[in-house]
């Protein structure tokens, strides 16, 4: 049965030109330049080069381009349409304010086998069966960035006899894993950070003292010494303390994430960070600029005037349909060519106008980077002093950065939020957090701060904060609870 009803329905609408900015807005200055050079490549209306006083001769009124469905500039696209539209490649930005003459800074990461890599390398060396080789490729794909094996031996079984359609089962598997647990770094395929130590601690010496008491703690008392019960293993061991601290120090020269340690010293891909803003500090005055590094001014090509002159001092029955069609695609390049420059101008001036406004909002901070001048600083705050929607401002932040005389940063470094003191003063929990900081690193490790003692001291230095407060900010700092942090 057939039912007519009404349905109202509110969606946002978003024009082109709103779409596009939007896009660059998201786009640090280091994916600018591409995105630019793929526009030029598919817009030959588009080109390299200062403004020129030519302009283009159109008539927009004229009904027969209408009648040829040319682009309308008031259409508009739904909120729909711009999420489901495929991410605009990146590419990198120029402004006139920051010469190509300038000294570039970047930092450059140096390039290299990865980690997976090494392991495959290093096993297509052994002496091994074909199954065997299988086996242990699969199991290598199956180690995380950190070198674990994560998985159980069964899933894994499972996994190959579905998809590979290779018949396996745990002990074989085990028999593989262990030559692979043979392999370069030491500790890697572990499956899990007692295998891990040990595996390691078994490479080192073994008529060493210090070295078999390590290995006996790992292997039988592994609990009491992650969660530092060391009266526990003293008594069981009947040990001195020095024996034990001698055992711990070898202990803590082993390496609990072998696979990182070797991906961060041979990056895979060569990576490069260029900042979007550079400030500049001469004469006690901050002096900011955008980098425009290796990013074309853009202009309109005027390549198709002959073709709009001709077409436009034509009456319409003098013009063919070929003509029609090609004025028609002229026009839509010439619209997009237009709409692209405008958003690149409109994009510079929003990412100017919101770093000036977080530099004048932490002006202090700026002059010399001293953490302690950093205000707590919210989006809705910069929103407020540059009249921009607060969505903006936290485009214009995600994936920039700023090149300062005193290092390069992040800009959603400088958002935090704040607390007061006893007296009123509103301070950034970043302060908070390098307090906190520096009173860990100068505890007695025999007897480490707790959460309750760092709370105390806070507020005699006139911060008031709570206990589960101080113990979250730890936890943001990495930084474990007291009795993980005891030391002998």
């Amino acid at each position: 049965m057939l039912k007519q009803s009404l349905q109202q329905k509110l969606l946002q609408k978003l024009s082109p030109q709103q779409i596009q900015l939007i896009k660059l807005l998201e786009i640090p200055t280091m994916q600018l330049e591409q995105r630019i050079k793929q526009e030029l490549e598919e817009n030959p209306l588009l080109e390299e080069g200062q403004t020129e006083d030519e302009n283009f001769q159109e008539d927009n009124n004229d009904e027969e381009i209408t009648e040829d469905n040319l682009n309308d500039n008031n259409d508009e696209f739904s909120f729909e349409d711009y999420i489901n539209d495929e991410d605009v490649p990146s590419y990198k930005l120029v402004a006139n304010n920051y010469s190509k003459d300038d000294k570039r800074e970047e930092i450059p990461f140096t390039t290299g086998v990865s980690f997976h890599e090494h392991l495959q390398n290093q096993i297509g060396l052994r002496s091994l069966l074909e199954k065997e080789h299988i086996l242990a490729l699969y199991l290598i794909g199956n180690i995380d960035d950190d070198g674990y094996i994560r998985r159980k031996l069964e899933a894994i079984a499972n996994d190959l006899s579905f998809s590979q359609n290779i018949e396996t089962d745990e002990d074989e598997l085990l028999e593989v894993l262990k030559i692979i647990q043979d392999l370069d770094p030491a500790g890697v395929g572990a499956r899990s950070l007692q295998e891990c130590l040990l595996l390691q601690i078994n490479n080192k010496d073994q008529e060493s003292i210090e070295i078999k008491l390590a290995r006996k703690i790992l292997k039988y008392y592994f609990l009491e010494f992650t969660k530092k019960h060391y009266d526990k293993i003293v008594t069981r061991l009947n040990i001195s303390e020095e024996e034990l601290k001698s055992a711990i120090n070898e202990i803590l020269k082993l390496n609990p994430k072998p696979g990182s340690s070797y991906s961060d010293s041979q990056s895979r891909v060569i990576q490069t960070l260029v900042p979007d803003f550079v400030l500049e500090s001469k004469d006690g005055q901050l002096l900011l600029s955008l980098n425009s590094k290796n990013v074309p001014e853009l202009r309109l090509s005027n390549s198709y005037n002959d073709l709009i002159q001709t077409y436009t001092k034509s009456s319409r029955n003098e013009r063919t349909r070929g003509e029609k069609e090609a004025f028609s695609f002229v026009k839509q390049k010439l619209d997009s060519a237009k709409w692209f420059i405008d958003a690149i101008k409109q994009r510079q001036n929003t990412l100017f106008i919101t770093m000036n406004a977080i530099i004048d909002y932490q002006y202090k901070y700026f002059l010399d980077g001293d953490e302690a001048f950093l205000r707590p600083m919210i989006l809705k705050d910069i929103a407020e002093k540059t009249g921009l929607d607060i969505s903006t401002i936290s485009r214009v932040a995600n994936s920039k950065y700023i090149q300062t005389h005193f290092g390069i940063f992040p800009l959603k470094y400088f958002f935090s939020e704040g607390l007061q003191t006893e007296s009123g003063e509103e301070v950034s929990t970043r302060e908070i957090k390098s307090i906190l900081k520096e009173c860990i690193e100068n505890e007695n490790k025999k007897k480490p701060l707790t959460d309750d003692r760092l709370t105390i001291i806070l507020k005699e230095k006139g911060y008031l904060i709570a206990r589960r407060t101080v113990a979250k900010y730890r936890e943001q700092l990495n930084i474990p609870v007291a009795r993980l942090r005891k030391e002998l």
